[in-house]
């Protein structure tokens, strides 16, 4: 198959044929502060970047200036299905993170790389310095990435001490913490409920928004869900 060279024009042609103005506006109202939305449903999103990773994509990721909110989507995207070895993923990875500014690209994008799931000790050491980082989307995309790739009894432990070392003040890094702390309940229900009932590092936004998470989890039975009523009272 002959490979076609991506670039910023077709790219930007093909996403303002796929939009949809309803759905456009829909998710503006989830995405406050973004105002460069097209309007691209995320399944069709998912198939145009399974179509780029397979064309010489490379130079168009280095150079797009991300005029829409689609675009910057999609380049995470073709960095999470290209034929890379992890080399060439993490150093990708790397570049695009600091291009995160919303967290529906954080977390499509931490959905897509799944091959944190066959090299879990390359990404858990890449991912180290993220949880202290300064700016906002980089510890989201932390703690997205364990809640992700991460809940496994190995990684556990370690898991809430690099939630607890975010202490960035931003809504969104706050929440992506309380959320991952929900996802490991669901999973370890006994552990981290001592976790919670004790001695913990959440500062209070983050530990409330925490217990909210996991009332509202779906995986959480009816029993538990009234021990954390009450902790929530308590608080």
């Amino acid at each position: 198959m002959e490979r076609i060279k991506v670039n910023s024009r077709e790219v930007l042609e093909t996403l303002n044929s796929l939009a949809d103005l309803e759905y456009r506006e829909f998710h503006s109202s989830l995405l406050p502060g973004v105002e460069n939305i097209i309007g691209v449903r995320l399944p069709k999103l998912r198939v145009l970047a399974k179509k780029l990773a397979k064309q010489d994509w490379q130079e168009w990721f280095h150079a797009a200036d991300d005029t829409s909110y689609e675009e910057t989507m999609l380049r995470g995207l073709v960095v999470g299905y290209a034929k890379l070895d992890i080399h060439e993923r993490l150093s990708f990875i790397r570049e695009f993170v600091p291009c995160i500014n919303n967290w529906a690209v954080c977390d499509c994008f931490c959905n897509t790389l799944k091959e944190a799931g066959k090299y879990p000790a390359e990404y858990w050491e890449f991912l180290k310095p993220y949880f202290t980082s300064d700016q906002e989307y980089d510890a989201r995309f932390a703690a997205v990435m364990l809640l992700s790739h991460f809940v496994k009894e190995e990684y556990f432990e370690e898991s809430l001490v690099r939630l607890e070392s975010i202490h960035h003040s931003g809504y969104y890094a706050k929440m992506a913490v309380a959320w991952a702390i929900s996802v490991y309940f669901a999973a370890f229900p006994k552990e981290v409920l001592t976790y919670l009932q004790g001695s913990h590092g959440l500062d209070e936004f983050t530990y409330k928004k925490t217990l909210q998470k996991i009332v509202e989890s779906y995986r959480v039975d009816k029993d538990t869900k009234n021990i954390i009523r009450e902790m929530r009272q308590r608080g």
